[in-house]
């Protein structure tokens, strides 16, 4: 079981050539794919940022593709857009728990974006998190060892520094804040 660590390694550990993908874009895709998440795959794709953002249709109940396991493990940046409905998709939770495993294996950097949510509701599992929870508990009950390994993972992904996208903030701001952040000086 991977420990999610709180920092990661220092990205400098892991060759450069070894990354397919320099962000892989994680998030809930009925919060914020045709808003947030299109403007800064469009900002980050317009910079020559080698970017993967899923487009395929999630089937429920379906575990999470292989191909979509290997662009995380592929990628140098992992994008985690947390959202109102985000915890509730366990294919959320399980690319998050993969995220998270890359970080600690891989030196993968994990940067969160908190989009229209309070970055504390998210680390605590309150509120919208918190009901998600307990509907997986219900639905999970014979696998708690993988809800708490969402637990965990979502946690520590949560307290790592991000970026918070108030509802009344212009999410575009943030966009042109991450951007340098990913292609360096």
């Amino acid at each position: 079981m991977a420990s999610f660590k709180s920092s990661p390694y220092s990205s400098s550990s892991v060759p450069i050539s070894r990354w397919t993908y320099d962000v892989f874009l994680s998030f809930r895709g009925k919060d914020t794919r045709n808003n947030f998440v299109d403007h800064l795959y469009t900002a980050l794709v317009q910079r020559g940022i080698h970017v993967f953002k899923d487009e395929k249709a999630l089937h429920k109940g379906k575990p999470i593709s292989r191909e979509l396991l290997k662009a995380i493990e592929e990628s140098r940046y992992a994008v985690v857009v947390f959202s109102e409905n985000y915890a509730n998709s366990s294919w959320c939770l399980d690319e998050l728990v993969k995220i998270m495993e890359c970080q600690d294996r891989m030196g993968q950097m994990v940067l969160p974006v908190f989009h229209h949510v309070d970055p504390s509701d998210v680390r605590g599992q309150k509120r919208d998190f918190d009901t998600a929870f307990q509907h997986h508990e219900d639905k999970f009950s014979g696998e708690i060892d993988k809800v708490n390994k969402w637990r965990k993972a979502l946690a520590v992904a949560a307290s790592l520094s991000g970026w918070h996208v108030p509802k009344t903030g212009n999410g575009l701001v943030f966009i042109y804040l991450l951007i340098p952040f990913l292609t360096g000086p």
